[in-house]
């Protein structure tokens, strides 16, 4: 056999196409992640600039904790802590007449009709259970982020233009909505973007939370055994597994970049902002 047969015979394996699919669980995760942490993010930010008191405290607590906490440790502990929060509630519902500590040493035991998900559940169950884990970690850490940009655009829009629309017979809610939302967007949008490039190089931590994502397969694929200890009819390719990677994520992120900047420059359109006073020079 030809080596460009080999390669490609090698590379059409069932675990190289789930290596390619891995492609896609990231981009999803990504897809799914971003909306829903920037709606953790507008809550946040609602919450800590609110004038009642307990949703004040919250928002400001949720800020401070979760960005005063190391991403690694967050994504470690959460996890295991929602999943076994998950189950625990399952178990006071499901199993009333359990006589047995939940809490036996280090083991957390619940009964059977209990766990999350129960185990003669299918594979793809146990995966997209495990990836919704991820996502929620995902949107809490990084919903932490995106309230503490968009409150600081919510403070940046000048007071006057509040007081204005006030002035002219808007209620409260009415002068947030359309006056300060749809302006803060152009003093958030900088803090956005670089927090969207931080969700891109955060996808990795995947690895770490049990999803066979990209980084999973390409160290499997790339060393000389599989897990059961089966060699591979090469060396060490990892470094060209991840050389791989590398070019995703640099061609990913540049395309970010590009939206990024037009978005950017649709927004500030007739803004007086930094971004439309460039405009109008260059105009």
């Amino acid at each position: 056999m030809s080596d460009l047969a080999w390669y490609a015979c090698y590379l059409t394996t069932g675990k190289h196409l789930s290596f390619y699919a891995s492609f896609g669980t990231v981009l999803l995760l990504l897809a799914i992640t971003a909306p829903v942490a920037l709606g953790f993010g507008f809550a946040g930010a609602m919450a800590a600039r609110s004038h009642v008191f307990p949703l004040n405290w919250i928002g400001k607590a949720y800020i401070a904790i979760v960005r005063g906490v190391p991403d690694i440790a967050f994504f470690l502990f959460f996890v295991i802590a929602l999943d076994q929060g998950f189950e625990w509630l399952r178990h006071q519902v499901k199993c009333p007449d359990w006589d047995q500590p939940i809490r036996q040493g280090s083991d957390f035991v619940v009964c059977d009709a209990a766990k999350l998900p129960l185990n003669a559940s299918a594979q793809w169950i146990h995966e997209t259970y495990g990836f919704l884990l991820a996502v929620l970690t995902f949107a809490i850490v990084f919903g932490a982020f995106a309230a503490n940009v968009l409150y600081g655009a919510m403070r940046a829009v000048p007071r006057a233009q509040i007081e204005t629309a006030e002035a002219y017979g808007m209620t409260h809610r009415q002068s947030f909505w359309r006056i300060l939302v749809p302006q803060m967007w152009v003093y958030a949008l900088p803090g956005l973007s670089n927090l969207w490039m931080v969700l891109i190089k955060a996808t990795p931590l995947l690895f770490l939370l049990g999803v066979e994502d990209i980084v999973y397969w390409a160290r499997e694929l790339g060393g000389t055994k599989n897990p059961r200890f089966t060699d591979y009819p090469h060396g060490d390719w990892r470094m060209w597994y991840f050389l791989v990677l590398l070019v995703f994520y640099l061609v990913f992120t540049k395309v970010s970049e590009v939206v990024l900047d037009r978005v950017m420059a649709r927004l500030t359109h007739g803004q007086a902002t930094s971004g439309g006073e460039m405009q109008r020079k260059a105009a």
